[in-house]
């Protein structure tokens, strides 16, 4: 082997590995005088030792000596009658092989182009590289963001600041999919684009659906390697020495179009910067088409709210006016019923009867549609205070027992034990069990049953709830309706067909106020024999403020 002295730095080195010395100490000397710096190896084993101390600029071996691995672009000398020599060659880190024994002249060209074929396509693979990191950075920022307006921006200072460019503008067409907008980019230093350098729309958008249709872009000072683009040029961008076309879609049909432009110099693109652009493009579509389909989504469900709130304001209105008259025509009914000067007949008593019990369901009724209109009991205030339960159930049974005298129906409260205390708001907790309690009447035939009970109980996590049931005999509920019976105006089949009067609020009224005292509300049902509905209320204050 021959050492390069120390002290002399050289452009090139070149490390020439033979088993036959004289072919070796020829082809060593050719790339000496050719100005290379030159280390030598007869065998596989001085070749490796070689390839570890250091990266040379060419290696030229022997295809006997073929098989080491190598950083460094290899040139193998083959012997092609040598059918073992010619299998050596072909093997994977192979870069360019040469007939043996060479000539010094054609060993030397070989070698120095091999050198700078492989630094130009390391070059070229670095800026691919460095081109590739910006353009993830610019399809990163259209993915973080909904606003269309800001996606265009992003992809056009992106491709100006990534590709030097002096003007890029993106701009979408008239299409359902993407709002119209454009977005201008200019280099630092420029002023931008008169009116009219670019295409017109139509001619815009007829280069972007030829363009979109052969999944190409366009330049109009250079062809594309897998294009034929070039044969078929818009117009470019006024006064611009380079414009590149890029179309942006989705599906069959182009959305937009992206125009990048070099004023004073010529531009031809390779094929690793079309696909990151074309990539990036596709991301931009992605990206608009989500923003617009999300802004849509933002409009409409802005419209249903405002549409919301004027049903709101008119229920509110309307039942605050019916309120009004109604408290007049109460007031008056009791005076009637009550007067003594002028005592009524029986059976004008008795349609005074009637006539009270449809004012006291209206009366009902408008206080359950001022609950809905107010957006349900969540933006009610609750007042709470210790509530004795079973007090709440007799009471609620006294006031409508007379109601299920005249359907010829029983109530029945089971004596407590111990009445349990809860902290509740007492006129929203008689609420809900009149509701529970009003539904099971008017669900029940004539010569049906009502039985109220509650008791106390412990959870399996240590917590004590307050539980009452609600059953009767009526006529049920099918188990496929059953989980809708919380939903606002939903009513039972049987309740239509039988016309059994109700607005379908009671439940869910009820349920509203459940769930602010931190209980929970459930509906056990079989058609034809009647049904259970269960409330739990958690006992003890500290649960009950923490809800």
């Amino acid at each position: 082997m021959t050492a390069v002295p120390s002290g002399v730095r050289l452009a090139r080195t070149a490390v020439v590995a033979d088993p036959n010395a004289r072919r070796l100490a020829r082809n060593a000397q050719a790339l000496r005088d050719a100005g290379y710096g030159v280390l030598e190896a007869s065998d596989a084993a001085g070749l490796a030792a070689l390839l570890d101390a250091g990266q040379p600029s060419v290696v030229v071996a022997d295809a006997l000596l073929a098989s080491v691995q190598s950083a460094a672009p290899v040139l193998v000398m083959v012997d092609l009658d040598n059918p073992q020599e010619i299998a050596a060659a072909t093997r994977a880190g192979i870069h360019d092989c040469i007939t043996k024994p060479p000539e010094p002249k054609e060993l030397v060209h070989r070698a120095s182009v091999l050198i700078e074929q492989v630094t130009r396509r390391r070059s070229s693979r670095q800026v691919a590289e460095g081109l590739r990191e910006q353009l993830r950075e610019v399809s990163a920022a259209v993915r973080a963001t909904n606003d269309p307006q800001e996606i265009a921006n992003h992809v056009v200072s992106g491709f100006g600041r990534t590709f030097k460019a002096d003007h890029v503008v993106l701009s979408t067409f008239e299409d359902p999919r993407v709002p119209v907008i454009t977005a201008k980019w200019h280099r630092q230093g420029l002023v931008e684009l008169p009116e009219g350098a670019l295409p017109g729309e139509d001619e815009a958008r007829a280069a972007a659906d030829a363009l979109w249709a052969g999944a190409e872009t366009l330049s109009a000072d250079g062809t594309e390697p897998e294009s034929r683009a070039a044969e078929k040029p818009a117009r470019a961008i006024a006064g611009a020495a380079s414009t590149l076309a890029v179309p942006i879609g989705e599906g069959n049909s182009s959305l937009g179009i992206i125009w990048i432009a070099m004023m004073d110099r010529p531009r031809t693109w390779s094929s690793a910067e079309l696909g990151l652009i074309q990539h990036v493009a596709g991301n931009a579509a992605y990206g608009l088409i989500q923003s617009h389909l999300i802004s849509s989504q933002q409009q409409v469900v802005k419209q249903l709210r405002d549409l919301d709130k004027a049903k709101t304001d008119f229920l509110a209105t309307v039942n605050h006016e019916l309120r009004t008259p109604l408290t007049s025509i109460m007031a008056y009914l009791d005076m009637i019923q009550e007067s003594t000067e002028h005592p009524v007949s029986r059976e004008v008593h008795q349609m005074l009867d009637i006539v009270v019990r449809n004012t006291e369901r209206l009366r009902t009724l408008i206080e359950d549609m001022l609950s809905v209109s107010r957006g349900g009991l969540d933006t009610t205030e609750m007042h709470l205070a210790p509530v004795r339960l079973g007090r709440t159930l007799d009471l609620v049974a006294a006031a409508l027992r007379p109601l299920a005298t005249l359907q010829n129906v029983t109530i029945d409260v089971d004596p407590v034990p111990e009445d349990p205390e809860i902290l509740a708001d007492e006129v929203q907790l008689q609420q809900v069990f009149t509701n529970l309690v009003s539904n099971a009447i008017k669900f029940t035939p004539s010569g049906g049953r009502i039985e109220v009970g509650s008791e106390s109980l412990a959870a399996a996590d240590g917590s004590k709830w307050a539980t009452v049931r609600i059953a009767d005999t009526g006529i049920g509920i099918s188990g496929d309706e059953i989980d809708h019976v919380f939903t606002r105006f939903y009513r039972a089949s049987n309740a239509m067909n039988g016309a059994i009067p109700g607005t379908g609020l009671g439940l869910a009224i009820s349920k509203d106020i459940v769930d602010r005292h931190g209980g929970r509300i459930d509906v056990a049902s079989t058609l034809g024999i009647g049904t259970t509905v269960t409330v739990s209320l958690p006992l003890g204050t500290d649960r009950a403020q923490a809800n």
